[in-house]
């Protein structure tokens, strides 16, 4: 397993980590237990940062790791938790204000049964009704939280990286990490633009979502993925022509993301320990050159063009409820 220092903080986390997204519903069925048993064998295939969050499964994520974890070394380790975003009812998702983060970061530690994490971040900036509430209310309680030794860094967590960017620069508190999520692939790398910036705050680059939510491979995406029916087409084509060379289009999109500079660790949800070690093989070993030049063929086809996200879908959909909700 290789390691990075993430930003200034001194943490060294591997390249590969652990994401909790899995640990809930959002992916298909979850098993609390073969959850359990697929952070221990992380552990041991010497991944040593992983991620969770209340937003996913309203804390079964949380729990799963706090079971999981439970006597494991504390040294052994690093943990990510986020505040900001909760519940599935849109009414109820997104709370950036001072009481309910601090109330977040006390939850989180309850279900983790810790005494602390090593980085909280503020979970999807771009759903607060205003910037200035981050600046002003979410910032300040984690950074109480640091004091209070229940957090030792604080970071972003955001679609938006132009937005992250501003939060560095304007915040009064100090900004250890941003974790980007589906802009380091095959069919958006817009992450490339910013990390010489990041890195010249000292700040640490997270990547998540290497297969942009199951979009680039022979599975396919869950029903609720947020891309268009272009996109999906797009990358539809290129899983069938994966299958056709007997190749799955998630290994060749996890090598591609696994091998960008400047990210200091690249979260992947995992459904399974096969998953798992298949991950580790592909950083360890590489593609084959069968793969290789499937990924080629795949890259000038499908993906050699502008990028194909799904910002202008998703967030202005959330956003739009959201203000009809504060209407009200």
């Amino acid at each position: 397993m290789k390691y990075n220092e993430l930003g200034n903080t001194g943490i060294k986390v591997s390249h590969i980590s652990l994401g909790g997204a899995a640990f809930s519903n959002i992916y298909g069925t979850f098993d609390e237990e073969k959850g359990v048993q697929l952070i221990r064998e992380s552990l041991k295939a010497g991944i040593n940062y992983v991620e969770t969050g209340p937003w996913y499964g309203a804390g079964t994520s949380e729990r799963t790791f706090g079971k999981a974890l439970n006597g494991v070394p504390r040294s052994s380790y690093f943990i990510g938790s986020k505040v900001g975003r909760y519940e599935q009812a849109t009414e109820k998702m997104f709370d950036f204000s001072a009481e309910k983060t601090a109330f977040g970061v006390d939850n989180t530690l309850q279900l983790l049964g810790l005494e602390y994490v090593d980085l909280i971040q503020v979970h999807d900036i771009t759903f607060a009704p205003d910037i200035s509430v981050v600046l002003k209310e979410t910032l300040p309680v984690l950074e109480k939280a640091v004091k209070d030794s229940k957090a030792r860094y604080i970071g972003l967590c955001d679609y938006d990286i132009d937005l992250m960017k501003e939060v560095v620069e304007e915040s009064d508190v100090r900004i250890s990490s941003v974790l980007s999520y589906a802009k380091s692939t095959l069919c958006d790398n817009r992450l490339q633009n910013y990390t010489s910036y990041f890195k010249s705050k000292g700040v640490g680059v997270i990547n998540a979502a290497a297969t942009g939510m199951g979009l680039l491979s022979n599975h396919g995406p869950q029903l609720w993925h947020p891309a268009s029916d272009d996109i999906k087409a797009i990358c539809k084509r290129a899983s069938d022509y994966c299958k056709e060379q007997n190749v799955e289009l998630a290994r060749l999109a996890t090598w591609f993301t696994l091998n960008q500079p400047g990210i200091d660790t690249n979260i992947c949800g995992f459904y399974n320990v096969e998953q798992l070690r298949d991950t580790v093989d592909v950083l360890e070993n590489g593609l084959t050159g069968h793969e290789q030049q499937v990924l080629q063929e795949i890259q000038l086809r499908f993906f050699d063009t502008v990028p194909l996200h799904w910002d202008n879908v998703e967030l202005p959909a959330y956003t739009a409820k959201l203000n009809e909700i504060r209407r009200k």
